[in-house]
């Protein structure tokens, strides 16, 4: 299976505050809201959407055409980090006056998190003809990125017959419910965790159903309680999260789930193994600080599957992917 994956190509500059933010929010005052934390750490990272969902499809095996804009910084460390994980390159458009996409987060000891994003080069992502770079892609992953880029390629895969799976997620806090309805109205898949869900329902003036009858499957992410995934036909399925992980950083978490499961439906693999390897890659990301820093060997990682979902899942998986 050919996957392209659109969405941001960014740095991530993440900060730890020890503490709870809601210790210092009044509910009341919050129009007047004025806050500064004084943070233990600072980490650069690579990141972005886009790119941490193609990464993670690399370390699992799967070689996917990422797609996106960048500032010609991009060219000096990071294309060649992308290039040597397995993923192909070829399709990000480097801009010659933005500076790279930069993405501001700090989080607290809940693991609550104020973030801010930079888009500078990611604005040129519309600028993209996603079907100049290929014909044959089987499916489209259209992620956060810039707004009239996703909205182009979400009609682009219209517009070609290619199944294509909506992952607004970050985007929706400025998206109004007309384009939340042009971003996923025939997904084939559509990704989110569960307060996104409700929030897709109340800017669209769509119920579940509503939402269910103009998409195929979706997939609700529900952090420490696992994943739901309703098909198209048929029942809901669950999938438990993995057990004993010990939460560093939810940064990139929900991409690296979002790798897994494609990684799991590329192979052939049902929804219910494809969402076990979606839980299983995402525990390593949030055990770790940055969202491609993680080390995913085979073994390693076969073991955790078994121990997370049983002996039959490990064997699946293992023939199943190629994991690096």
């Amino acid at each position: 299976m050919h996957l392209a994956i659109t969405g941001s190509i960014a740095t991530d500059h993440l900060m730890t505050f020890p503490g709870k933010f809601a210790d210092s929010l009044v509910p009341e005052q919050l129009d007047k809201i004025s806050l500064s934390f004084l943070v233990d750490d600072l980490d650069v990272r690579r990141g972005g959407c886009g790119a941490n969902i193609a990464f993670a499809l690399a370390k699992l095996g799967h070689r996917a055409l990422l797609v996106g804009a960048v500032g010609r910084d991009f060219e000096t460390e990071y294309r060649g980090w992308l290039d040597a994980a397995g993923v192909d390159t070829s399709g990000v458009l480097v801009s010659e006056t933005r500076h790279t996409a930069r993405f501001v987060c700090t989080t607290d000891t809940e693991m609550a998190q104020f973030a801010t994003f930079y888009a500078g080069a990611m604005s040129e992502a519309r600028d993209i003809d996603l079907f100049s770079l290929g014909s044959d892609f089987d499916l489209v992953l259209v992620g956060p990125d810039d707004p009239e880029g996703m909205l182009r390629h979400t009609q682009a895969c219209r517009d070609h017959g290619v199944d294509f799976a909506a992952d607004v997620s970050q985007q929706l806090a400025w998206a109004d419910g007309e384009v939340i309805r042009n971003l996923i109205d025939g997904a084939t898949y559509l990704f989110s965790n569960d307060y996104e869900a409700a929030l897709i329902e109340q800017k669209t003036g769509w119920s579940s159903a509503d939402v269910q009858a103009h998409v195929g499957t979706r997939v609700v992410t529900r952090g420490k309680d696992g994943v739901t995934i309703y098909p198209a036909e048929g029942e809901p399925i669950h999938v438990g999260a993995n057990e004993g992980v010990v939460a560093v950083d939810p940064t990139g978490v929900g991409d690296s789930f979002r790798a897994g499961f494609l990684a799991g439906i590329a192979a052939g693999l049902d929804f219910e193994r494809s969402a076990q390897i979606g839980c299983t890659i995402a525990a390593s990301v949030v055990e770790t600080k940055g969202t491609q820093e993680y080390v995913l060997d085979r073994e390693g990682f076969l073991k955790r599957i078994g121990s997370a979902y049983g002996e039959s899942a490990r064997v699946e998986v293992d023939e199943a992917l190629s994991l690096t």
